[in-house]
C-alpha cells in the first residue's frame, strides 16, 4: 500500500461551507469543529475549491456594485497624484517581469547582509555590469525615476570598466577605484530608503510619534516590531522584551472617543526556538506563560494583542494554543485576543467557523484578521521539497481572492455579531468593494500595511466612515530584510493588484472583474503549470513524505511506527541469496557470534541482532559476485530500472518498519528518518531512469584514420560500496542502485553501526527482484572492509565515509593497479 493510501486521509471530513450560513452550525461544539481543520491541510484543489464556490458566488447586484465602486476607487487613486510615492515608481518602471528588475530585487535582497565592502562591491558589479538601464529612460517617466535610471547607468559603466594592467587602463582604474565606495554607499542609501518606506520607525517610540498625522486623519494601529523567528533563547528573550515594551509604550497613544484601541502584533515563533508541532510540550510551558504574560500586561493598559499567522506548519500548533489562552482566566472577559487567519490556506473557512463556535462557548469576542497570505512561495516550495501529497494552499491568486471572499461571507453572517471583530486586510480595490458590498453592517475594520495604500484607504476612511488599522513594522535596519523582500515582491510583481492599481496603462475593466468569474473561466480551478509535489520531475515520481506537523497525517504515521517499534530485527550476511550464520576455516566450521544492537538514544532498548562477517564470509561474497557479473550484465537496462522502481515502492510501502529502524538503530528524529527514506527512494527512481537513458545513448566518432566508431556503456565488473552510519539507508541505497543500475554487481558492506536497516533495505532489493547473484551482502567491521577493497577480482570502489579510511582503500587500490590497471574509487 502506497504511504498516501496509509497516511494521508482520502476522504477528508469535509462539509458544505454554505452551512456555515446558519446560525445552528457554530453551535456545534468546538472539538468537533476543530477535528474538521486538519483534513484540508492539502485536500484535493479542484474538490474543496467546488464546495467553496457557492459561499463566495456573487448575487447579481453584488457583483454589479462591486465592480462599480472599484472603477470609483481606482479612478480615485489614479488622479491622486499622492498615491505614487517613490519606490512605487520605481518598481513600476522595473517591475519584475524585466531583467533589469529582477537585477534589482537581487540587489535589494543580498546588499542589506553583505557584512564586507569587497563583497559588496563585487555583488553590485556582478548585477549592474549586465543591465540594459537606458532603455527605462522615458518622457512619460518622472523626473525621479529617470534621474534613478541615469544613476543606474552611470553605476553599470563604473562598474564595468576593464581592470587592466596597461598603462592606458590607468585613468579606468581611478575612476572605478574611487569610484566603487561611493557606488556602494549609495546603493545601501538607497536600499535603506526603501525600507523606511515600509518600516514606521527603529523604535516603538519613534514609530509613536511616527504615526501621529495618520492618527490625526482617524486611522488605528497595529504595531509589529520586526524580527523573525529566534533561533536561540537569548533571541526570545529579547523579542519578549521588546513586545513587552511595545505594549507599555502603545498605552501611551491617546485614542479618539469611537476608534478602535490600538494593538500589537506578536510572532510566536519569536518567543521560543522550538516553536513547533513537534516540541509541543515545550510549546505549552515556556511559551504559553511568555504569551500570559504579554496578555496580562496588554489588558492592564488596554492595548489588543493580535498573534500573527505564519508558516503552515505551524498553523495547528498555534491554533491549540490560541485556545488555551483564550479559555485562561487571564483572558476571561476580555475580547483583545486575536488572530490572524491566511486566505489562502485550504483550512482557513474551517478555522473561522471553529473559532466562531470558540467565541460561543466562551462569550468574549475575538478580533479577526483575515488576510491573503504573506508565504505562498515558501508554502508551494516546501511541499515539494517534502513530498506532500498536495498543496496546503490554492494555486491560483484568483483561487486565494476567491476564498478571501467566502471566508468574508461567513465572517460578515449578522449571527457572528458580537462573537468576532472581522479585520479585513488587503490592498485590492475589489477586494475592499466585494467587502463592504456583502455587508449588511459596518462591525468590522479594514487594515493596510504602512507605505502602501495611502490614497485608497484615505477614501475608504472619509468616504465611508469604516474603521482602518494601519499594520506598522517598527525595528532596527538590520531586522528589515525579510519584511523588506516580501514587500517589494508583492509590489514588483506585474501580477500584483498593488502594481496594476498604480499603472495607469493597465486597463481598469480588467481590474473590476469579481475573482470568481475569473476562477470559474479556466478550465480547471487549480493551476495545471503548478504540478503537484509528487508529479514535480515530470515521467519519474518524486519521493513522498508524510508532514508530522500536520495532525491528520502525524497521527496515522506516528501510530503505524509505534506497531513497528515493538518488533526487534537481525541482521547477518547474504550470499547467493542465502543468510551467513557460519564459515569454514582450515577445514573446520565455526559458527557466527551474534551480538546485541541496542538504541544508541537508550541502551535499555534492544533494536536486534546481527552476526558479523570476517574475511572469509567477504572473500566468498567476492567470487558470488564475480560469478553473477555476466548474467547480470546481460539483463536489459529496461528490466534493471524496473527492479529499482520496485525497490522504491517497497521502501515507501514499508515506510513505517523503515522509520522504526531509523530511530531504534541509527537514533534519528522523525524528519530526519523521513528524509533518509525520501532520498534513498528518489535514488532508486533516479538511477533507474538514467540506466534506460545510457542504454539509449549511442555516440558515432571517428578515430584518427577516418574509420567510424561506435560508442556506448557497458558494466564494468562487481563494485564494492561501503556506506556509512550516518546515512544508512540513503546512501547504502544510492551507492548500490548506482552500480546495479549500470550492469555492475554489487558487495554492500554497510556500516557496522547500521546493519539491522542495511540488512531489511537489502532484504527489500532481493523482493523488487534483484537477484541473489547480482547482490552479495556483508555485514562486518572494518577488517571486513579492508578485506573487500583488497581483492583483486573487483572492479572499483563506491566509498562515503572518513578520509582515513578513504586513504586506505586508495591505497589498496593503487596496489592492483600494478596488474589490473586504475581502479575507480
Amino acid at each position: 500500500m502506497h504511504p498516501i493510501d496509509q497516511f494521508t486521509p482520502q476522504e477528508p471530513i469535509l462539509f458544505q461551507p454554505t452551512e456555515l450560513l446558519s446560525p445552528d452550525y457554530i453551535k456545534q461544539s468546538s472539538d468537533e469543529l476543530y477535528a474538521r481543520i486538519s483534513p484540508l491541510y492539502s485536500v484535493d484543489e479542484e474538490r474543496w475549491l467546488s464546495e467553496l464556490l457557492p459561499l463566495a458566488k456573487p448575487t447579481e447586484a453584488e457583483r454589479d456594485a462591486a465592480s462599480e465602486q472599484t472603477r470609483k476607487l481606482v479612478e480615485y487613486v489614479r488622479r491622486d497624484s499622492k498615491s505614487v510615492k517613490m519606490v512605487d515608481s520605481l518598481l513600476l518602471e522595473y517591475s519584475l517581469d524585466t531583467q533589469e528588475g529582477i537585477l534589482l530585487m537581487s540587489l535589494a535582497e543580498a546588499l542589506i547582509r553583505v557584512p564586507d565592502n569587497y563583497t559588496a562591491d563585487a555583488l553590485i558589479r556582478d548585477k549592474m555590469s549586465v543591465a540594459d538601464w537606458k532603455k527605462h529612460l522615458k518622457d512619460n517617466n518622472g523626473m525621479m525615476v529617470n534621474a534613478s535610471t541615469w544613476g543606474l547607468m552611470m553605476t553599470g559603466r563604473v562598474v564595468s570598466i576593464d581592470s587592466s594592467t596597461t598603462a592606458s587602463g590607468f585613468l579606468d582604474r581611478m575612476t572605478k577605484k574611487m569610484g566603487e565606495p561611493m557606488i556602494r554607499a549609495a546603493m545601501q542609501k538607497a536600499m535603506r530608503i526603501m525600507g523606511h518606506q515600509f518600516v514606521l520607525g527603529e523604535t516603538i517610540e519613534e514609530a509613536n510619534r511616527n504615526s501621529q498625522p495618520y492618527r490625526n486623519k482617524g486611522y488605528t494601529y497595529s504595531f509589529d516590531m520586526l524580527g523573525e523567528a529566534a533561533i536561540t533563547n537569548k533571541d526570545a528573550e529579547k523579542y519578549f522584551n521588546d513586545y513587552l515594551h511595545a505594549i507599555k509604550s502603545t498605552a501611551n497613544i491617546k485614542v479618539k472617543e469611537g476608534m478602535p484601541k490600538p494593538s500589537v502584533s506578536i510572532k510566536l515563533s519569536a518567543l521560543h526556538p522550538r516553536y513547533e508541532a513537534t516540541q509541543e510540550a515545550q510549546v505549552f510551558g515556556r511559551l504559553r506563560q511568555r504569551c500570559l504574560l504579554l496578555i496580562e500586561a496588554a489588558r492592564e493598559v488596554n492595548v489588543d494583542l493580535s498573534i500573527d499567522a505564519e508558516e503552515a506548519d505551524r498553523l495547528e500548533i498555534s491554533l491549540k494554543l490560541f485556545e488555551s489562552l483564550y479559555r485562561d482566566p487571564i483572558t476571561a472577559g476580555w475580547d483583545g485576543l486575536g488572530l490572524v487567519v491566511q486566505g489562502y490556506s485550504k483550512r482557513a473557512i474551517a478555522i473561522f467557523a471553529w473559532l466562531a463556535s470558540l467565541a460561543t462557548e466562551v462569550g468574549d469576542r475575538i478580533p479577526l484578521r483575515l488576510v491573503k497570505g504573506a508565504y505562498w512561495d515558501t508554502e508551494i516550495k516546501l511541499a515539494q521539497q517534502k513530498g506532500l501529497s498536495g498543496y496546503p494552499v490554492w494555486t491560483r491568486k484568483e483561487g486565494t481572492d476567491t476564498a478571501y471572499l467566502a471566508c468574508a461571507r461567513f465572517l460578515l453572517s449578522d449571527h457572528l455579531r458580537g462573537l468576532i471583530w472581522p479585520q479585513f486586510a488587503t490592498h485590492n480595490a475589489h477586494t475592499l468593494a466585494s467587502v463592504m458590498t456583502m455587508s449588511s453592517h459596518r462591525d468590522f475594520e479594514f487594515q493596510r500595511l504602512h507605505g502602501m495604500g495611502d490614497a485608497l484607504y484615505d477614501h475608504i476612511l472619509q468616504t465611508y466612515q469604516i474603521p482602518v488599522r494601519i499594520y506598522a513594522p517598527v525595528g532596527a535596519h538590520q531586522d528589515l530584510l525579510p519584511y523588506l523582500v516580501r514587500r517589494l515582491l508583492e509590489n514588483g510583481a506585474n501580477s500584483s493588484f498593488v502594481h496594476q492599481l498604480l499603472d495607469k496603462s493597465y486597463p481598469i475593466d480588467k481590474l473590476t472583474v469579481h475573482p470568481y468569474d475569473k476562477l470559474v473561466a479556466n478550465e480547471h480551478l487549480h493551476n495545471p503549470e503548478i504540478p503537484l509535489p509528487l508529479e514535480i520531475y515530470g515521467e519519474r515520481e518524486a519521493s513522498y513524505g508524510p508532514n508530522i506537523f500536520v495532525d491528520s497525517q502525524w497521527q496515522p504515521f506516528e501510530a503505524a511506527i509505534a506497531e513497528q517499534r515493538k518488533k526487534t530485527w537481525t541482521a547477518t550476511s547474504i550470499i547467493d541469496g542465502q543468510a551467513i550464520s557460519e564459515y569454514t576455516k582450515e577445514g573446520a566450521t565455526h559458527q557466527l557470534e551474534s551480538q546485541n544492537v541496542l538504541a544508541p538514544w537508550n541502551h535499555n532498548v534492544k533494536a536486534g541482532e546481527v552476526q558479523y562477517a570476517n574475511a572469509e564470509i567477504a572473500n566468498q561474497a567476492i567470487e558470488a559476485a564475480v560469478a553473477g557479473q555476466a548474467a547480470w550484465q546481460a539483463v536489459p537496462a529496461a528490466r534493471r530500472a524496473e527492479i529499482l522502481r520496485k525497490t522504491a515502492d517497497l521502501y515507501e510501502e514499508n515506510y513505517a518498519e523503515l522509520m522504526a529502524l531509523c530511530q531504534l538503530e541509527a537514533g534519528k528524529t522523525m524528519q530526519d528518518s523521513i528524509d533518509e527514506i525520501k532520498e534513498a527512494v528518489d535514488f532508486c527512481r533516479f538511477y533507474a531512469d538514467e540506466a534506460e537513458r545510457l542504454a539509449a545513448e549511442v555516440h558515432e566518432i571517428t578515430d584518427l584514420s577516418g574509420k567510424s566508431l561506435r560508442q556506448v556503456y557497458k558494466a564494468r565488473g562487481t563494485f564494492v560500496c561501503i556506506s556509512p552510519w550516518n546515512f544508512p539507508l540513503a546512501i547504502y541505497t544510492g551507492q548500490i542502485v548506482a552500480a546495479l543500475a549500470a550492469g555492475n554487481t554489487v558487495v554492500a558492506k554497510p556500516a557496522e553501526q547500521t546493519s539491522l536497516i542495511a540488512h531489511f533495505g537489502a532484504q527489500l532489493m532481493y523482493q523488487a527482484g534483484v537477484p541473489s547473484e547480482a547482490l552479495q551482502f556483508v555485514v562486518g567491521a572494518g577488517e571486513v572492509g579492508g578485506a573487500l577493497t583488497a581483492s583483486d577480482q573487483i572492479a572499483g570502489v563506491i566509498f562515503t565515509g572518513s578520509t582515513q579510511t578513504a586513504q586506505r582503500i586508495n591505497q589498496s587500490l593503487n596496489n592492483h593497479a600494478q596488474t589490473s590497471g586504475e581502479l575507480p574509487i
